[in-house]
């Protein structure tokens, strides 16, 4: 079993309530991981922060939104503001208008540009916000309040190529700051609720957007809107799964694999290629979420099996060239598919391992890799306690951050050894699940923990300097 460490460090500047206080002797280990920790944010609100992608390219600055609900599983948030972590400084780059909420952002590693969801403007009640009617916007930093729309929406027939018929969210850059990969359902078969032979049904499933090729559509529906970017959904699904098959009903919970692709076992490096979580049927006809990968071709815009856009009764169809292969078969485990609290998959930086959460023969949550080539998963970590949130790599490949025992933790890939690097709390003031977050240079951790104040409990952002393993 993993060594679980703890790290002591020097003293570090402490964040309390937006004040910044001295550094100050360290007397016990306890006050050490006290004093890690930073609490960057103050205002009596909500705060959250997305599960990657949290960080401006310079690690100076953290975006998040203020959903009010610790999980922000209510999307009713106004406002995407950023902090300094070091000034306390919160600049708002996005006020929503017109009955909308927003949300989900995240940083393009490559410039000051964010991007997140926007609900419906002027929302109806045949249009209001749902899974199927959101889009992404993007805002640059340098221009705050002027929002672009990531993805054009053409719900009325004929529809148009690059453009999508429903709902974009968790829109992530890729290592480059081009390309963007988001997750979608589909408002115009939302209204289905069985696969038929005659139609099929909305599922979620994963996309691309392709910046500086703007989409126009026709103004058949108040609802359709133009976009900067050319959009295309790039998963295969099924609406009745085959059991013991690789079909899957679901695609989710995605990651860009490498900074720049990753490496076939021939050596033919594969530029673009997105990680997800495929739900599948076992051949006992149970539903279970395996690792899926989907490789993607150098341009997206060349229609494959089926029009890009879709029909009326039709899913769209991925691009020619986009290759989905399987790359876990948990069904005979003990605990068979993925497990534990809702993560999002995560590549290592050089794209050679993929990372995910299953649990162990003892039934704790642990951390486990695959090859995007496929392969054995490799069992990370070895800890007595379930990994309790999502996570993210260092910079370096080295490490990852997540939260296990209501503290957050450092788990060194080489070695599988955890390290405690925050005190251990109550379980109202542990750490989220949501979101665990490295920054760009690999010297902070990001992260969110409920704090009581005179106006009650609020998420607060808080950093801490995770130092050398």
């Amino acid at each position: 079993m993993s060594r679980i460490l703890t790290i002591a460090m020097i003293a570090l500047p402490v964040f309390i309530a937006g004040v910044c206080a001295g550094p100050m002797a360290t007397s016990s280990r306890s006050e050490t991981m006290q004093r890690m920790e930073r609490q960057i944010t103050s205002t009596p609100c909500g705060h959250i922060l997305t599960n990657t992608g949290v960080w401006s390219p310079d690690s100076q600055w953290i975006a998040f939104d203020v959903r009010s609900d610790p999980a922000g599983d209510v999307f009713d948030g106004s406002q995407i503001q950023r902090v300094n972590i070091r000034t306390g400084e919160v600049q708002t780059l996005y006020q929503s208008r017109l009955g909308a909420h927003c949300g989900v952002v995240t940083c393009s590693p490559a410039d000051d540009r964010v991007v997140f969801i926007l609900g419906p403007e002027n929302p109806t009640p045949d249009w209001s916000y749902a899974a199927y009617h959101r889009r992404g916007v993007i805002v640059d930093a340098n221009h705050p309040g002027v929002a672009i729309s990531m993805d054009a929406c053409d719900i009325t027939p004929p529809f148009t190529p690059g453009a999508l018929r429903g709902g974009s969210h968790v829109h992530v850059f890729d290592g480059a700051g081009q390309w963007i990969s988001f997750t979608y359902e589909d408002a115009v078969l939302a209204g289905f609720d069985k696969e038929t032979p005659e139609h099929e049904m909305n599922l979620r499933g994963v996309g691309v957007s392709i910046p500086g090729r703007p989409v126009r559509v026709s103004k058949g529906s108040p609802r359709n809107v133009d976009g900067s970017c050319f959009s295309v959904l790039v998963t295969r699904l099924t609406g009745n799964p085959k059991p013991g098959s690789d079909d899957i009903q679901r695609a989710s919970e995605e990651a860009w694999v490498g900074s720049n692709g990753y490496l076939h076992s021939d050596g033919v490096r594969q530029q673009h290629a997105i990680a997800f979580q495929g739900k599948v049927v076992t051949s006992g006809g149970g539903a279970i979420s395996e690792v899926f990968i989907v490789d993607l071709p150098e341009h997206l815009t060349t229609q494959g099996g089926g029009p890009l856009q879709g029909t009326a009764t039709r899913r769209p169809s991925p691009p020619a060239g986009c290759i989905q292969r399987r790359l876990t078969f948990s069904q005979n485990r003990k605990f068979p598919g993925l497990q534990g609290p809702r993560h999002w998959l995560r590549s290592s930086p050089d794209g050679s391992q993929i990372a995910f959460l299953m649990r162990d023969d003892a039934g704790i949550v642990q951390l486990f890799t695959v090859s995007p080539n496929g392969g054995t998963p490799r069992q990370l970590s070895h800890n007595p306690w379930s990994i309790a949130s999502a996570f993210t790599w260092s910079p370096d490949g080295r490490q990852i951050a997540c939260a296990i025992d209501n503290s957050v933790f450092a788990i060194d890939v080489e070695t599988g050894d955890s390290h405690r690097l925050t005190q251990r709390t109550s379980d109202q003031n542990a750490p989220r699940p949501e979101a665990c977050v490295f920054s760009p240079d690999g010297k902070s951790i990001a992260y969110i923990r409920p704090v009581a104040g005179g106006m009650g409990l609020h998420n607060q952002i808080f950093v801490l300097k995770p130092g050398k393993n």
